[in-house]
């Protein structure tokens, strides 16, 4: 069975928290690339960029739903919520745009559950970690490669007709 090891890309291009939006936006674009790992001063991964996430700033700030309850307004929508919905839109460094903490697999992931991830969470790319350490990502291209050269037999499990 493949694992991440076997299709991960482990020149990987990273950003730092720092980064200007508009240096990282270039950077996806020239690349060709859905994400790309955000790294601090000590090499630690500490977010994803991924166009999505770049993507939201376009988005239009929804209003908070109100409600009058003995002549107070209530917010129906969190408070912290909204002001992670302003900061995204108005960023202007990756660390304000990025998704903290992604989730991240390790090189014997099996491909299979990279699949899975993907799909079921709608991930584009995944940090490759190695004792805490950045050794690669997988991309859905990587996996979409992965399953172009399988024979048809390998991936339904009955043979080719």
């Amino acid at each position: 069975m493949l694992r991440a090891r076997d299709i991960m890309t482990r020149e990987v291009l990273t950003v730092s928290p720092e980064t200007r939006i508009g240096e990282a936006t270039r950077l996806l674009l020239e690349r060709r690339i859905n994400g790309v790992p955000v790294v601090d001063d000590t090499g630690r991964v500490v977010g994803i960029l991924c166009q999505s996430d770049l993507i939201a700033q376009q988005k239009q700030l929804p209003m908070p739903s109100l409600f009058t309850l003995l002549d107070a307004m209530i917010p129906l929508r969190s408070l912290k919520q909204l002001e992670k919905q302003v900061e995204k839109i108005a960023a202007s460094t990756v660390a304000q745009a990025m998704t903290q903490a992604p989730v991240t697999v390790d090189p014997d992931t099996p491909v299979d559950q990279l699949a899975a991830l993907m799909v079921d969470r709608k991930f584009h790319t995944l940090p490759v970690l190695s004792d805490g350490r950045l050794v690669g990502v997988v991309g859905k291209e990587d996996v979409l490669k992965t399953l172009a050269m399988l024979p048809l037999k390998d991936r339904s499990g009955s043979p080719e007709a």
